[in-house]
């Protein structure tokens, strides 16, 4: 399996490309970081548009699609790590999308396996990029029994 976050921004040098960074090197799956940039000229829909047609161009192959949204699905470790499971047992490939300040389009959206929700908060984009890497980490560690994670 191989992962994919495909995210509206760049993450500069600092504090978020460290981080994501860090998690990234322990999981036991590759990971890929896509960015793209609309023109900051564009707004609203328009906007939303341009960059979901810059989001698609970046999702590898037949990657399984998964939508972060404030609407979405929330799902507690166990149960994100069992849908990762089940998806690494078939083996599919993943991209996670993350949008910009207006979110993902409409298109995108309908598109996604999942989408998934990081609570009813609206998130920066770029600590949901952290919050998902670590995610990610956290349900390898309880895929492979590991002791770290202690739920509830």
């Amino acid at each position: 399996m191989r992962i994919a976050i495909v995210a509206v921004g760049r993450a500069r040098q600092g504090a978020v490309q460290a981080m994501v960074a860090d998690y990234a090197k322990r999981l036991p799956w590759p990971l890929a970081i896509h960015e793209v940039e609309a023109p900051a000229k564009l707004a609203g829909a328009e906007r939303m548009r341009r960059e979901a047609a810059l989001l698609a161009d970046r999702i590898p192959g037949t990657s399984a699609l998964v939508a972060l949204d404030r609407r979405g699905k929330a799902l507690s470790s166990e149960d994100f790590a069992a849908r990762l499971g089940a998806w690494r047992d078939e083996g599919r490939d993943l991209a996670f999308l993350i949008g910009g300040a207006d979110g993902l389009d409409p298109g995108l959206l309908r598109r996604a396996s999942l989408t998934l929700s990081f609570g009813p908060m609206v998130w920066p984009h770029m600590l949901a990029r952290v919050m998902l890497a670590e995610q990610l980490w956290r349900a390898a560690a309880i895929l492979a029994g590991h002791p770290y994670h202690r739920g509830d």
